[in-house]
């Protein structure tokens, strides 16, 4: 029951993320991507610091950061998974400059077979062979989602974007494995404080910061500074204690479909045979998992 919770608020998460996408891709035509980085991960810090922090007070426990450090190490844990957090939207934001914007999704979904493989590498964990053949078929269904033409050649943009992909990679998998040993509130704040520390002190050096202070941009920073960020992550590193880092990725790769389902709302975008019948698979990757398990292994939690 708890992994079935944890799977549905990871939909969620991919909803959100979905239905943000387009904003963010407008919004960073006027304030610079670190900068806007920077911005939406502060937010989300002090939102999410006097959250904990209150809700502490008020039970009349330990605080919730000493009670997560007890085993030590915890604020190097948080402050690492900050940083793959960073790497990733960092890569893929200046990957995108010398890149197209389909090659950039696709090739950032490559993080999704990245996470078994590095679970395994990392943690000597095996997945699932459900999970395994999900991955596969959600990735190809990615594929014909979001690449269209030739893509044998290999630019700066995608390299960046495939470090990215790593990193992210790297996010769901030490999520995965310190969930376990930490309070998911401790998590939450300090792997998006250690975010937004990264992006102020980067600002300045990959990039000339520039911002429009209209009122539609400030209105984005706010929307994924609470939701996309304080929001998510929180779910995320609460759900990664009861489901699997691949079984993760797998439903991350929904994202795309929201995203494509929000295009059609607000612009009225089509979708292609092509990319329908990407959909299709990521949606069966998705279901091969959640309702025909092969060789089921339960998690820890269940």
């Amino acid at each position: 029951m708890n992994r079935r919770r944890a799977d549905l608020a990871l939909i969620g998460n991919t909803v959100i993320w979905g239905a943000t996408f387009t904003m963010v891709k407008e919004t960073i035509r006027s304030i610079s991507p670190i900068l806007f980085l920077a911005m939406r991960f502060a937010l989300a810090t002090v939102v999410l610091a006097a959250i904990f922090h209150y809700r502490s007070r008020r039970s009349k426990q330990d605080a919730w950061w000493a009670a997560s450090g007890r085993r030590g190490g915890g604020w190097q844990a948080g402050a690492l998974i900050g940083t793959f957090l960073f790497g990733g939207y960092a890569f893929q934001t200046q990957g995108l400059r010398f890149t197209t914007a389909p090659k950039s999704a696709f090739i950032t979904g490559l993080a999704f077979v990245m996470v078994p493989l590095l679970g395994a590498l990392v943690y000597k964990t095996r997945p699932q062979l459900s999970e395994v053949i999900g991955v596969l078929v959600a990735t190809a269904g990615l594929g014909l989602m979001t690449l269209e033409g030739d893509i044998g050649s290999i630019s700066r943009g995608d390299l960046l974007t495939l470090l990215g992909a790593l990193a992210f990679a790297a996010h769901i998998v030490a999520v995965g494995h310190y969930s376990e040993f930490m309070s998911f509130e401790f998590l939450s704040v300090v792997q998006v404080g250690s975010a937004a520390v990264l992006s102020f002190a980067f600002c300045g050096w990959v990039e000339r910061p520039y911002a429009e202070w209209r009122p539609a941009v400030l209105c984005v920073i706010l929307i994924t500074g609470f939701l996309a960020t304080a929001l998510a992550f929180t779910v995320q590193a609460w759900a990664q204690q009861f489901t699997t880092s691949t079984r993760t990725a797998l439903i991350y790769t929904l994202e795309p479909v929201f995203a494509w389902m929000t295009s059609y709302v607000l612009a009225g975008e089509n979708l292609s045979g092509r990319a329908a019948a990407g959909a299709v698979l990521i949606l069966g990757g998705v279901l091969l998992v959640e309702m025909k398990p092969l060789y089921p292994r339960l998690h820890p939690s269940d």
